[in-house]
């Protein structure tokens, strides 16, 4: 598909399959048109680099009114707030507007300072070196499930001070299990009546666990970042109370592995789609790591998408959005603009540019994204020092079904 040969009816469908194959010959499409286009669910959606980053900082878009937010999808007679799921979802300050939104953030972010995640390096190259420990002599790997997913979980597991004892396989295997089918309800989309029944039972494991890792927090803290939490304190002396701070560990410690997992994963793919890019990586990995991280979250970003909804009448690329109407904005689109990155559909490490959309933007851009680049940053740098040789199987690979979180099924690989 490309963007002459688009019927003029299109509609974008997050559902379509060979949109989430492979969405940028749609997203091009979609650029080459004017204005905003109208999605088959009736929302608008933003595909060029500055309409998608005009929407994100414009003051007159926010989260707007979650409940019809969601109905959107289900129709008017659906309560989201009466399934455990979707009232997780309400109320995660992503989700709102300011003055909660501005409170929780601001109590986040004075627990997750700069210092905090730059102390981790030791411990992420620690962790790092061990999981190459244990598949080096193997000389073959599945990427996703012995490496990509297991570092960030087991950095956000010693980040939030989960005990060693609850770190086995079959307990990690649990938790990133749980935040996998919990977090179906950030797609755009109805889910089905299995899925949705699903998604409450595990949103609510997850918060018998971090409710119950944050009340021992509170009562003994140490040195971490639910302790933190427990600590942090509003100018006024007011804090976290106990299923606000639930809610932010379970959106911090499923943010904190999902995409950086895919980043991983997605990278390693397009490296070896394009093995001059590996090689370009193997020959100099302490220059290139960096650069490599920030062209994996243009070409392949995890992050898809992000929502905003017009709080009141808005104009944006010449097209009117009623307040009150939905906007998605496509992060991976905007990342392939032509009119921000010359040549953009190539994977190119040596690229220099930060200009990308893929933690998002204004007042709801990813507090997580230092964390995210420094993981990235140490596991390909190891992954070429270590594993120069590696092989991976690009014929195999297969994308997850869903659109807004992009990542592989899984990716072999040898050495």
């Amino acid at each position: 598909m490309n963007s002459q040969a688009m019927p003029a009816d299109y509609r974008f469908d997050p559902a379509d399959p060979d949109l989430i194959r492979d969405p940028y010959p749609y997203y091009a499409a979609m650029r080459a048109q004017p204005g905003l286009h109208r999605a088959a669910g009736g929302y608008w959606v933003a595909s060029r680099h500055a309409d998608v980053r005009e929407v994100l900082a414009a003051p007159q878009f926010g989260q707007g009114d979650f409940t019809r937010n969601i109905q959107l999808f289900y129709g008017p007679d659906f309560d989201p707030l009466q399934h455990s799921c979707y009232r997780w979802l309400s109320e995660v300050f992503l989700m709102q507007d300011p003055p909660a939104h501005t409170r929780l953030r601001r109590l986040v972010i004075s627990a997750l300072t700069p210092k905090r995640i730059s102390d981790m390096r030791p411990r992420i190259e620690a962790i790092t070196a061990q999981l190459l420990d244990a598949v080096e002599p193997n000389g073959k790997m599945e990427v996703l499930s012995e490496f990509a997913y297991l570092l960030p979980t087991l950095v956000m597991c010693d980040m939030l001070g989960v005990d060693e004892a609850e770190r086995t396989p079959a307990a990690i295997t649990k938790l990133t299990r749980a935040i996998a089918d919990g977090f179906l309800v950030f797609e755009t989309r109805p889910l089905t009546a299995q899925e949705l029944a699903l998604a409450n039972e595990q949103m609510d494991y997850l918060y018998d666990y971090f409710g119950a890792l944050y009340a021992q927090r509170a009562q003994a803290p140490g040195d971490d970042l639910t302790s933190a939490l427990s600590l942090a304190r509003e100018a006024d002396g007011s804090s976290l109370d106990p299923r606000e701070a639930a809610t932010i560990i379970i959106a911090m410690f499923g943010a904190g592995f999902e995409t950086t997992a895919h980043m991983i994963g997605n990278g390693l793919l397009c490296m070896h789609e394009t093995p001059s890019q590996w090689q370009l990586l193997v020959s100099d990995p302490d220059t290139y790591a960096p650069l490599a991280v920030e062209e994996v979250l243009r070409v392949e970003s995890s992050l898809q998408g992000s929502y905003r909804t017009a709080l009141q009448d808005a104009e944006v690329a010449g097209t009117k959005v009623a307040a009150g109407e939905k906007v998605l904005c496509i992060l991976g689109s905007a990342n392939h603009d032509a009119a921000e990155f010359p040549d953009p559909d190539r994977m190119d490490i040596t690229r220099r540019d930060s200009r990308i959309m893929s933690f998002g933007g204004g007042i709801h851009h990813c507090i997580g994204q230092r964390l995210a680049r420094l993981e990235g940053r140490i596991a390909f740098a190891a992954l070429a020092r270590r594993l120069p040789g590696m092989q991976v199987d690009t014929t195999a690979a297969r994308w997850r079904p869903g659109f807004l979180f992009r990542g592989l099924h899984e990716l072999h690989a040898r050495w």
